[in-house]
């Protein structure tokens, strides 16, 4: 079920969950084009004013000193700017934030353009005067560049960067103008880790929000924040003051204190390089697998009638349920759809090319399509079936951190994994050594923390517990 909202500066919008209205548009996509944009500005009026110095110093603006440097010049500002955070929400919201960090790292740029000069001795083939021109004149124009960006801006975010929603549960306030306003009752939501479905609708309301505000009880503000810190968004409880339900902040929401009980583990930025090395490896293995695809899509056809995917519900980022392909490995009317019953060693369910494939890992190969959907991720917690067990426990059972886990897209591999986590959980140790290894991974998340995991990888690929 979508989120379905047409926000303005004027009113508080209720949202109905029978409305037919198209779902809110994200202000994340939003604030992408926003940062591409302004890069683009930025690199113009860079190469703009060393071309006016051009003109300058020799009547032309084909000079071919002022050419080189204008061109040498906005790859080096667009990668120090970028490492800057010279394109950010902070700077979206304080455009003078903005060009002190772009000043600042053209500034950078400049310096590292006459210390790269000076050692290769090509510092006299540069004509200072029209050096010093492009510089106070880059200056300029990317002040006056991002001065009337700042004013696009305002108007496309309407003046703010975010997407915003207040939940109301039995705590009514006074809502913001332009704010997104759900009453928990109206759509059934309640703050408890004990209904995947559930979690599963929560999950698609405030998938296109990039904070959530909850306004409830204080006895409800834990179970709140519990639910919340596996939402993959900033999470806040509107409170008086601090309590003992693990806030990592304080903030504000329309003159109420709020307690900030969670937030994303990855930045739109980190994201983005996570998304890269996702799309950047898959696309190249999918093609380069095909063949061993398709033979193993023959063998698991010819070994027993049914389909050759087994398709599952599986809980992914934002405790949403997706489908999760895998060669079928099992016959087909022995599979269990719910993962209550984990596979044992020597188990009569599993073909004799499943055995082969799960004792392999080349089951888990359909997963690349989940990725290149953007389900999952080569790397991170691995998704599990509702009705997966920890001894008689059901996994969220064992520990309410559990749901805390899914604030991250779900992989293929992760740490737990390389760990030796794998195979059935018989008893709940099973169940909370995977937790830990999956909320360390999500609290020291790098991109070089993911390629050392796929490289992991491949040394537990035949492991003992896969069968």
């Amino acid at each position: 079920m979508g989120t379905n909202v047409n926000a303005t500066n004027s009113q508080t919008v209720f949202v109905s969950p029978l409305s037919t209205e198209p779902a809110l548009a994200s202000k994340q996509i939003l604030r992408l084009r926003l940062y591409v944009a302004l890069l683009g500005l930025d690199c113009i009026a860079l190469f703009a004013a060393f071309m006016a110095a051009a003109l300058t110093q020799s009547g032309t603006m084909m000079y071919q000193h002022g050419v080189q440097i204008a061109l040498l010049t906005v790859p080096i500002y667009a990668g120090i700017a970028l490492n800057s955070n010279a394109y950010s929400i902070e700077v979206l919201r304080n455009p003078f934030m903005g060009i002190l960090r772009s000043v600042t790292a053209f500034l950078f740029t400049v310096a590292t353009i006459l210390f790269v000069a000076f050692f290769l001795r090509s510092s006299t083939s540069i004509s200072r005067l029209m050096f010093a021109f492009g510089t106070l004149g880059g200056v300029g124009t990317l002040t006056a560049g991002r001065l009337l960006f700042a004013r696009y801006a305002a108007h496309a975010l309407a003046g703010n960067p975010l997407n915003e929603l207040l939940i109301v549960d039995d705590a009514p306030i006074d809502p913001p103008h332009g704010a997104a306003m759900i009453d928990a009752a109206m759509y059934q939501l309640r703050p408890s880790g004990d209904d995947p479905h559930m979690l599963d609708r929560f999950g698609a309301i405030i998938k296109d929000f990039d904070r959530v505000v909850v306004s409830c009880s204080p006895e409800r503000r834990l179970a709140w924040a519990m639910l919340l810190k596996g939402a993959n968004i900033r999470g806040e409880v509107v409170a008086s003051q601090f309590s003992a339900i693990g806030a990592i902040g304080c903030g504000s929401f329309e003159g109420h204190d709020t307690l900030v009980v969670s937030s994303g583990p990855l930045s739109m930025r980190s994201r983005a390089k996570k998304r890269a090395l996702d799309l950047a490896l898959t696309v190249p293995v999918l093609i380069g697998l095909a063949p061993l695809l398709v033979l193993v899509a023959i063998a698991v056809k010819l070994d027993s009638p049914g389909p050759v995917f087994f398709v599952q519900k599986r809980l992914g980022r934002g405790n949403r349920l997706f489908s999760m392909y895998k060669f079928r490995s099992m016959r087909s009317d022995l599979c269990d759809s719910d993962g209550k019953q984990s596979t044992r060693r020597d188990d009569d369910r599993v073909t004799r090319v499943g055995r082969f494939i799960r004792a392999t890992s080349i089951d888990e190969l359909p997963q690349l399509l989940n990725v290149l959907k953007g389900e999952m991720s080569l790397v991170g917690p691995r998704p599990h079936a509702l009705g997966s067990m920890a001894g008689v426990q059901l996994f969220w059972e064992v520990d309410q951190r559990y749901w805390h886990r899914h604030a991250s897209k779900p992989g293929i591999t992760g740490l737990a994994q390389i760990r030796g986590y794998r195979g059935a959980t018989h008893e709940s140790v099973d169940l909370t050594n995977r937790l830990r290894a999956d909320l360390e991974y999500l609290k020291d998340w790098t991109i070089w923390r993911d390629i050392s995991i796929l490289f992991g990888t491949f040394k537990v690929l035949v492991h003992r517990n896969a069968y």
